[in-house]
């Protein structure tokens, strides 16, 4: 079994990660009031549109919370940081952050965007402490 299974992509999702594989974070935004919402879904829960486009991140933001992941049944190559990202758009989204220490980890800490492709040729958004 992979150590990273790849996304399910549908049609609502699809835009996303088109985004990704080219090294862009796109947000679904509403075409009827503009709001921007994530993960996607196909209606506005504010103005109950059914119409969108994307705008992009800037791909900067800060913790709001994270956990150290484990996995069930095989050890980790390296510790496994799963947070929720406040985007400065407005929005958060579910990630893993790299390149700290889990000791180092604090909510409210800056991050920002970068890719990382594992096996099975699966590029996955991450962040890391921001500069």
């Amino acid at each position: 079994m992979p150590r990273v299974i790849p996304p399910v992509v549908d049609d609502d999702d699809r835009f996303f990660w088109d985004g990704v594989a080219r090294g862009q974070l796109l947000i679904q935004r509403c075409s009827g009031c503009g709001v921007l919402r994530h993960p996607p879904v196909p209606m506005c829960p504010q103005c109950l549109s059914t119409e969108w486009d994307t705008a992009p991140s800037a791909g900067r933001g800060t913790v709001h919370s994270w956990v150290l992941s484990h996995h069930p049944t095989e050890p980790d190559a390296s510790p496994r940081i799963v947070a929720l990202i406040a985007l400065e758009e407005g929005v958060r989204m579910v990630s893993n952050l790299t390149g700290v220490a889990p000791s180092d980890v604090v909510n409210d800490m800056p991050v920002s965007l970068v890719f990382e492709t594992f096996e099975g040729n699966v590029t996955l958004p991450q962040f890391e402490p921001a500069p």
